[in-house]
């Protein structure tokens, strides 16, 4: 003979419920707070430290061989031709006695100092810092090993051929993540009211079953 099955209760977890309304709204609020989806961008900035210059009697370090830019017609790629030769050399011999002293006149092309930093960047000096109107590059015999950096750099345009270039390429990128955020802000705007719908559904029906619940509650208790 079969026994009479008994009709088990349905088992509803109340703050489980709750959850599933007021997390979602706290959550919204948290990333309206905190900016989550701002877009922060910054320029690495280092400013050189003149105490350190007569601490350490950086002109008095090596026998430097001067190059002058006074901003006349001569200053041109013949003269920074020679510098980065003269770079190149020192570093591959890790010449530790001679140096380049790099000076700028008053009448100097702000280019002429942008090239002279992007040669240093190039052949990849050890050492140099500026002081007043003059550059102070420096060798060394220990070869330092380069660590990876994760972090993308991208350079500002000081209107230079080599800058802008990677200028250009930034602002294309630049352009794309704009474009992908536009698209991700015209499709919430196109999709909100669905989006808003779904969770006043979720919301309703949470609604109905605790009521329903309680109503089950108060008949049991009768």
């Amino acid at each position: 003979m079969i026994g009479k099955r008994e009709k088990r209760k349905r088992i509803f977890y109340v703050p489980g419920m709750i959850s599933l309304v007021f997390i979602p709204l706290f959550c919204f609020y948290h990333f309206y707070k905190v900016d989550a989806f701002k877009i922060y961008n910054a320029i690495e900035l280092g400013m050189p430290n003149k105490s350190d210059f007569e601490k350490y009697k950086v002109a008095a370090l090596r026998n430097y061989r001067v190059f002058s830019f006074d901003g006349s017609n001569l200053d041109g790629n013949t003269k920074l031709n020679e510098v980065k030769l003269y770079l190149r050399k020192m570093v591959v011999d890790k010449d530790t006695v001679n140096g380049a002293k790099i000076h700028f006149g008053s009448k100097t092309y702000y280019e002429t100092f942008i090239r002279i930093i992007d040669i240093i960047d190039e052949e990849k000096a050890p050492t140099w810092t500026i002081n007043n109107n003059d550059i102070y590059i420096l060798g060394s015999r220990i070869s330092y090993k380069e660590v990876k950096d994760t972090t993308k750099h991208y350079r500002m345009n000081c209107d230079t051929g080599a800058i802008m270039a990677k200028q250009r390429l930034w602002m294309r990128k630049n352009e794309r993540e704009e474009e992908e955020c536009n698209f991700q802000v015209s499709f919430f705007k196109q999709k909100w009211r669905s989006l808003s719908l779904g969770y006043l559904g979720l919301v309703i029906l949470n609604i109905i079953v605790l009521v329903k619940l309680n109503k089950t509650k108060i008949y049991n208790q009768k």
